[in-house]
């Protein structure tokens, strides 16, 4: 499992830092990455930090984000709407074990991981042989196969 997480607003660092200590209580986190400092992608400045957590859950996917959803809230992220927003702390799910899942709300693996380098290149740093999923696949809707 591979969550990616970001904060550009407050002290982006203890906001990252608090992060990866509220996701021990749902995810045995085995890798952490550096934290790097990037430029917004399709969003206004401030710049982000972001880095990257892997580890391992008895949560299915679902349960995961929510509880992801739930560890936002708790750390102040408010969310108003606006897509890209400035943000106390992001957390996105990136991969979870094989599960393939396309819903309303959830697409596994991350359907933009791979263009996105605040996501690769913590990732690389930590897990050089990961075994990515193909650049395109198709899921069943609302379904998550192993």
């Amino acid at each position: 499992m591979v969550i990616a997480l970001g904060s550009n607003l407050g002290d982006r660092r203890y906001n990252l830092l608090r992060a990866v200590h509220a996701l021990g209580e749902v995810v045995r986190i085995v890798r952490v990455s550096s934290i790097h400092e990037t430029e917004p992608v399709d969003a206004p400045p401030p710049r982000f930090l972001n880095m990257v957590v892997v580890g391992y859950t008895p949560l299915e996917p679902q349960s995961l984000m929510a509880a992801m959803l739930e560890i936002e809230t708790r750390l102040g992220r408010k969310r108003r709407g606006v897509r890209n927003e400035p943000r106390v702390i992001d957390l996105d799910l990136i991969l979870h074990d094989a599960h393939r899942v396309r819903t309303r709300t959830l697409t596994l693996p991350h359907p933009r991981y791979r263009e996105r380098e605040f996501v690769m290149e913590p990732l690389a740093e930590i897990w050089s042989a990961v075994a990515l999923p193909p650049l395109s696949h198709r899921a069943e809707r609302g379904s998550a196969a192993s």
